[in-house]
């Protein structure tokens, strides 16, 4: 049976309150896959208590085991138990419960590629605060799965922006842009776009590194010497992709209207845009590994976690994406 994994987070944040809220709904009942939450059985019923709203466990030993979803009931699997149960307060002795369970729902999806990994809001900070090496599920999930590259995807209904680079320091962005990295990340979108989105003839549009695309070498040299040339390779080997132009005039909303998918050269370049559209409704997509791995857009939310307040817009989208992809 297809089925999702549901790796909640930071328990202390609104990933808990996001699955707890969706299974309640018509959404749940009417999803065409099991989906299974990872997790301490106790953390969930602590913040459906907060939350007001009542709700079953099923705590699962294995996964073969997992029925249709029925309305406010939780599918669990436990892998390790949640430290502290504190709402809306950062633990760092947290971090190894929320590691063990997203590993675990990645080898699952290794195990067996029918299967689906949606992540919910995780903090990095606290992760790294435990001892861990932790930039982020992207490059978490290449280092699980000993990908090669790896590529991260935010998209919505407005738009769709891809990233060359993502948690690293602005001094450090134009060392890594390279040739090779431009022509290997434009690849795996092109791909990613085609097979998980079923985008046929994706239409790309590189964005430059520099304030008005290099202005031909007068403000920056990158795009002249690196994205220039890999540009002319893509479209040589038959990927469709325009640029660099800049960034200041690459939203407009024709451009919008043509563009299937933007690659940017760092985080805050093209993902400021993508939030400003879409925000609460995007979803994050880790394209060039070999499972399925669909994320929320937003953060932890520690000062709504247990309000009931929080927008189960981006987790139904990510959901709803996961299951049209298996």
């Amino acid at each position: 049976m297809k089925k999702i994994f549901y790796s909640p987070g930071e328990p202390s944040g609104i990933g808990v309150d996001l699955i707890i809220e969706i299974s309640k709904s018509n959404y749940w009942k009417n999803s065409k896959h099991p989906i299974v939450c990872l997790g301490d059985p106790k953390l969930f019923l602590n913040r459906a208590k907060l939350l007001n709203k009542k709700i079953k466990i099923t705590l699962l030993e294995n996964h073969k085991d997992t029925k249709p979803n029925k309305k406010g009931l939780l599918q669990i699997i436990q892998v390790a138990k949640c430290k502290t149960y504190v709402t809306g307060k950062l633990n760092p002795s947290n971090a190894p419960y929320v590691i063990e369970h997203l590993n675990f729902g990645i080898n699952q999806c290794l195990l067996d590629k029918n299967n689906a990994l949606v992540t919910g809001p995780i903090s990095k900070k606290n992760i790294i605060d435990s001892g861990v090496n932790f930039s982020g599920h992207t490059e978490w999930i290449q280092k699980i799965t000993k990908s090669k590259d790896v590529l991260m995807l935010l998209a919505s209904e407005q738009i769709k922006v891809a990233l060359i680079t993502t948690h690293v320091p602005l001094k450090k962005v134009s060392k890594l842009i390279t040739k090779e990295t431009i022509i290997n990340k434009a690849t795996i979108l092109n791909d990613g776009l085609k097979s998980k989105l079923k985008i046929k003839k994706p239409n790309i549009v590189m964005l430059g590194l520099n304030p008005h695309a290099g202005e031909g070498g007068k403000v920056g040299t990158e795009e002249l010497e690196i994205l220039e040339p890999a540009a002319k390779y893509l479209r040589k080997i038959g990927i469709n992709i325009s640029g660099p132009i800049s960034a200041d005039t690459a939203f407009t909303p024709t451009m919008l209207n043509k563009t299937d998918a933007y690659l940017a050269m760092y985080h805050d370049q093209g993902l400021p845009v993508m939030k400003a559209l879409s925000f609460g409704n995007g979803i994050n997509i880790t394209l060039g590994v070999p499972i399925i791995r669909i994320s929320v857009d937003h953060g932890i939310a520690l000062d709504i976690a247990g309000s009931g307040k929080a927008d189960t817009s981006s987790l139904k989208n990510a959901l709803h994406t996961a299951s049209s992809i298996v």
